[in-house]
């Protein structure tokens, strides 16, 4: 059996060390363009802060290794064109600029993302940076030395981590989005409304429902970012506006979103026989809505990318779909959450109801505790959960976690108020914050009058 991968990256890399391992006679080629492969890049604020203070660690894999599992691994050779029906491509090596063609039985597609590039007037200056791979952090590392003013555009995780960095490390940060609030696709504006008080106390400023116009500069390097509210100095610009999916080798191929995703089946297999994808490149099933979504992350690159070789010769486990669960330190703050933020299940056109809990997660006579703030999302009919946030000082994120396998069973918020969690005074209270969330939702969305009634008596014994 004959493989060939395209791209290296989180889906690739766990694509290819699992079929290596299940199937030892293949012959398995991987084609990757850049020079190294599995670099994490959600530890880029981590590296640029300079928490991480050796990069090597950011890497989980290497051409090395992999060639020691008998892979082929062909790194600086990029795909130039993909026959799907034919099981035929055309390949360049970058190094010298020789063309050849390769014959496949099987392909594997995990070709990624990359950074949305919007055409602004000034785009082409010098310190304008991406933020996506190894040598973006290191350009970023080294613009930054002589850089005062720093301008991040884009309020997602990425710039927002980045902001915290840059502020950690003395400069002074904007950040910009066409957005009323940061990190507006993923949390509601409870807990947002307090992340921007924390940067702002840092002295970061914010410059939302701004949208950029252009970027002016002097000898080639940009000095400032103009909006269309105002003008912000700038030394070095950061990029993280967001992610497209790579798959222009698919184009008119295969079955795709609009946005060039590629749809796959359970198993990860697309619309043509033997031909996989995994990672940035797909869409998933996002089981909120049970639709298929584009929604890059890592953890989403790794599962996909196992599930290929696990099914590649036969289909024997299926993709149980995601939530989309994330996390996010932010100064003192512990943030995450899974699933649908409220205003997205109502654009959704879901029916939903939601409920906040806040309160000591452990008892008041230990000689230390901290507030923690809850919200879940829910459907007013079925009591389905579809989303779930927190926040605390304390880290309590892996009860996110808790609430995706949640989403993922299609629990009701009254399961939630019942599961079985332990109690000892060191991590929570007799009853458990999560099922206290569940309450929250009964309390505030009853399902009948008796389970209120239920709702009202134990929240009784709860406060007693």
């Amino acid at each position: 059996m004959k493989i060939a991968v395209i791209g290296c990256t989180h889906a690739g890399t766990a694509a290819i060390v699992r079929t290596a391992k299940l199937y030892p006679d293949a012959e398995i080629t991987v084609y990757e363009r850049n020079d190294n492969i599995s670099f994490l890049s959600c530890g880029i604020a981590l590296y640029v802060g300079g928490v991480v203070k050796d990069p090597d660690g950011l890497f989980y894999s290497s051409p090395e290794h992999l060639m020691t599992l008998g892979v082929k691994t062909r790194m600086r050779h990029e795909v130039l064109n993909v026959n799907a029906e034919g099981k035929t491509l055309t390949v360049r090596n970058l190094e010298n600029g020789e063309e050849f063609d390769d014959t496949f039985d099987k392909l594997i597609v995990t070709t990624g993302s990359w950074p949305i590039i919007p055409q602004f007037e000034g785009i082409e200056l010098d310190n304008i940076i991406l933020s996506k791979n190894f040598n973006h952090s290191n350009m970023i590392i080294e613009k930054a030395k002589t850089a005062k003013n720093v301008v991040v555009i884009g309020a997602g995780y990425i710039g927002v981590e980045l902001v915290e960095a840059f502020e950690m490390n003395g400069k002074e940060v904007t950040l910009i989005d066409a957005e009323k609030r940061i990190l507006s696709k993923y949390l509601d504006a409870e807990f947002t409304d307090r992340i921007e008080d924390s940067l702002m106390e840092k002295g970061i400023t914010l410059a939302l429902d701004e949208k950029v116009e252009r970027f002016e500069g002097k000898d080639g390097k940009v000095q400032k970012v103009v909006t269309s509210k105002g003008e912000h100095e700038a030394d070095m610009v950061i990029l993280c506006i967001g992610f497209r999916p790579n798959t222009e080798l698919l184009k008119d191929q295969v079955d795709m979103l609009p946005n060039g995703a590629i749809l796959v089946d359970n198993y990860m297999e697309t619309s043509v026989k033997d031909v996989y994808a995994a990672g940035d490149s797909c869409a998933i099933r996002y089981n909120p809505t049970g639709k298929a979504a584009y929604i890059p992350l890592a953890t989403n690159a790794v599962r996909m990318g196992t599930l290929v070789a696990l099914n590649l010769v036969e289909k024997k486990i299926a993709y149980m779909g995601t939530q989309g669960t994330s996390g996010i330190k932010i100064y003192e703050n512990n943030i995450a959450a899974t699933g649908m933020i409220e205003v997205a299940a109502r654009e959704a056109g879901l029916d939903v109801a939601v409920a906040t809990f806040e309160d000591n997660y452990r008892p008041e006579f230990m000689p230390e505790y901290e507030k923690a703030t809850f919200k879940i999302v829910f459907e007013k009919d079925s009591r389905r959960i579809v989303g779930a946030q927190l926040m605390s000082k304390v880290d309590l994120t892996q009860s996110i976690n808790t609430l995706s396998v949640c989403i993922q069973n299609k629990m009701t918020v009254e399961e939630l108020a019942f599961v079985d969690f332990f109690f000892q005074p060191h991590y929570n209270k007799p009853w458990n914050y999560l099922n206290s969330l569940g309450f929250a939702a009964m309390d505030a969305q009853p399902a009948s009058e008796a389970e209120e009634r239920a709702a009202r008596s134990v929240k009784e014994q709860t406060n007693a």
